[in-house]
């Protein structure tokens, strides 16, 4: 386990950077770094552990080799859920192990797909921080979020041009308080024009 390959897996801003370790057909583990951290936090554990398990060390966005978000985009720690979502789904694992460490420990203490993880590893651990019965609505509540965003990001399409009639429409049809002359206001500032419409 001392050699590891490199990874990485796109996303919208550029890639999300990881190392793996072990037989790709080794039991699946995923590693969360800590805060200010990044994948080499496991290069030292790694060969210490069980040899039967496939090790993915992943690098949050902004850390280590992975992309930056876009200039001005919070890091928030539903964020990292979403990194941890997206190479799971890249690596097309339905269930696998979760360590983390520092702020890995505790980004997968709120992971928000329970049935996908069959052990957590925590190191440093300070324990949950929902009641029990809070967890369930929120974890609901923060889900939804995450799939809708990640099924956004799969239907990416070109954007449809309307003239200006329909766009004003469109726009009076999904706020009915706004008026006609509300509406034509906003979309003086809220539409480009261009050769399609």
């Amino acid at each position: 386990l001392s050699m590891f390959s490199e990874l990485k897996f796109p996303v919208p801003w550029g890639h999300v950077a990881a190392k793996a370790w072990g037989p790709l057909e080794g039991h699946p583990v995923l590693c969360l770094h800590g805060w200010l951290d990044n994948a080499n936090t496991f290069d030292k554990l790694i060969p210490l552990l069980p040899r039967d398990c496939y090790y993915v060390a992943m690098d949050f966005s902004g850390h280590g080799l992975s992309s930056h978000r876009p200039a001005g985009s919070p890091y928030h720690f539903l964020d990292y859920v979403s990194d941890v979502r997206r190479v799971a789904a890249a690596l097309q694992w339905r269930g696998f192990t979760l360590m983390g460490h520092s702020m890995g420990k505790w980004l997968l203490s709120f992971f928000l797909y329970p049935e996908m993880v069959d052990k957590l590893i925590l190191l440093e651990n300070l324990g949950f921080l929902l009641a029990p019965e809070d967890t369930e609505a929120w974890l609901k509540s923060k889900r939804m979020v995450i799939d809708r965003l990640l099924s956004l990001e799969a239907k990416q399409q070109t954007p449809k041009a309307w003239s200006p009639e329909a766009a004003l429409q469109r726009l009076l049809e999904a706020n009915r308080h706004l008026t006609a002359e509300g509406g034509a206001i906003l979309l003086q500032q809220g539409a480009t024009e261009t050769p399609a419409g």
